[in-house]
């Protein structure tokens, strides 16, 4: 089985392995759907709450110090 938590045990780039670490402490579910050689494929699901917060946090390693914009459910950006 594989670890998708730590990178390095499981040969998925350490960059996707932060992608799969942020969507899970976001809230979505993070499920392996196949994986033919070193190749992997993933499914994320959850609420629009949950994208939300993945994409604040995504936006914030991206430009660190600085804070995402909060935009309510059903808001449309700017």
């Amino acid at each position: 089985m594989l670890d998708l938590g730590r990178p390095g045990n499981s040969g998925i780039p350490e960059t996707d392995v932060n992608l799969i670490e942020m969507a899970r402490k976001a809230g979505m579910q993070v499920l392996l759907d196949a994986q033919i050689g070193r190749e992997t494929y993933h499914s994320v699901c959850g609420p629009i709450s949950s994208l939300q917060r993945f994409a604040e946090e995504v936006v914030k390693s991206m430009n660190p110090g600085q804070t995402a914009p909060a935009f309510q459910e059903g808001e449309q950006e700017p």
